[in-house]
């Protein structure tokens, strides 16, 4: 295997990373447009590193605009091998409370304002979707977070919606079944 760079799409307020060694923002320039915002790069322990805020420095870009396309393209293009997305969302479980670091393994997608894939005319491919999550990373990231002493569970659905306004009670409760 290559030189592994771990790339981390975060959300709001992650902007400065203490561990970050030769830290320096990037400009890259994607087929798909302009990505968020420039990529933090640097290493971590030796590791390769690259951050690229979600909705851009001071949070200015709101979900339905994101081009999430030029942002995965943009980290790849800079050498990314493997790619996390770390968010700050509410739980529909009781058993979940604030603060407990969920490795999910299942996703379901119901944005609808913004294209929902790399694929389209001129170039048709068929992915499947039924186990969306990379094992091995996120065995890694499960155990990452149990060392820096976060509360972990493992296996869980991530329920995207169009933001930026949050569901209503009774999508809470369907999406909560």
């Amino acid at each position: 295997m290559g030189e592994w760079c771990i790339g981390v799409l975060g959300g709001s307020g992650l902007y400065a990373i203490d561990a970050l060694e030769d830290a320096r923002w990037r400009a890259v320039e994607t087929s798909w447009g302009a990505p968020s915002d420039q990529i933090l790069t640097g290493t971590i322990a030796g590791i390769r590193f690259a951050f690229l805020p979600r909705h851009g420095r001071g949070h200015r870009a709101i979900p339905s605009e994101l081009n999430y396309r030029a942002n995965i393209d943009a980290l790849k293009r800079i050498g990314c091998t493997d790619l996390i997305a770390l968010s700050a969302v509410g739980s529909l479980r009781e058993e979940l409370p604030p603060g407990r670091f969920v490795v999910v393994d299942q996703f379901i997608d119901n944005t609808r304002a913004r294209p929902n894939s790399f694929f389209g005319p001129g170039l048709v491919a068929h992915v499947s979707m039924a186990d969306p999550v990379c094992p091995r990373l996120a065995g890694f990231a499960a155990a990452a977070a149990s060392r820096a002493g976060a509360p972990v569970t493992e296996g869980g659905t991530y329920v995207a919606i169009e933001g930026p306004q949050f569901g209503t009670r009774a999508e809470s409760h369907m999406y909560r079944g």
